[in-house]
């Protein structure tokens, strides 16, 4: 069985959390500071094949940014997912992608190394649009591909 848990982030306007909520009850909001999102991840228990954290980028309108790594404290650890597939699939559903290997340095950042740590790699870190840009049209799509 392939058990996923999708992670968002906490706020009523927060895109990345309103598409984990809407995927699947079986999701996670991580609390908006470095200290209480490591003590949320922490409180998750291991029993998941794979992790998909969403983060928001105000800079993507109608298109995804895929991570492929997460950098912190000089420390890189990179998504052991098939990320090519998560992307062809993206792409299938009408949402453009690009995968990334230039991590950013920040909140999402730090989750995703967390994540990437706690589930030995097994993680993928999706930049998604705002809500200005994250109209329903884009959730659906976001939805198809992960709802299965």
């Amino acid at each position: 069985m392939n058990k996923t848990l999708f992670v968002g982030f906490k706020g009523k306007n927060n895109s990345s959390g309103l598409l984990a909520e809407s995927i699947s009850p079986d999701h996670l909001l991580l609390t908006n500071s470095f200290a209480g999102l490591k003590r949320d991840i922490d409180s998750v228990s291991g029993e998941y094949d794979r992790i998909v954290l969403f983060g928001v980028d105000k800079n993507l309108t109608s298109n995804v940014r895929i991570e492929k790594a997460a950098v912190l404290n000089g420390e890189k650890k990179t998504s052991l997912l098939e990320l090519e597939k998560i992307s062809d699939a993206l792409n299938f559903a009408g949402i453009q992608t690009l995968i990334s290997d230039t991590p950013t340095a920040y909140l999402c950042n730090e989750a995703y190394m967390h994540l990437l740590e706690k589930y030995s790699g097994r993680a993928v870190l999706i930049h998604i649009p705002t809500i200005k840009n994250a109209n329903d049209v884009f959730l659906n799509k976001m939805k198809f591909v992960f709802v299965r």
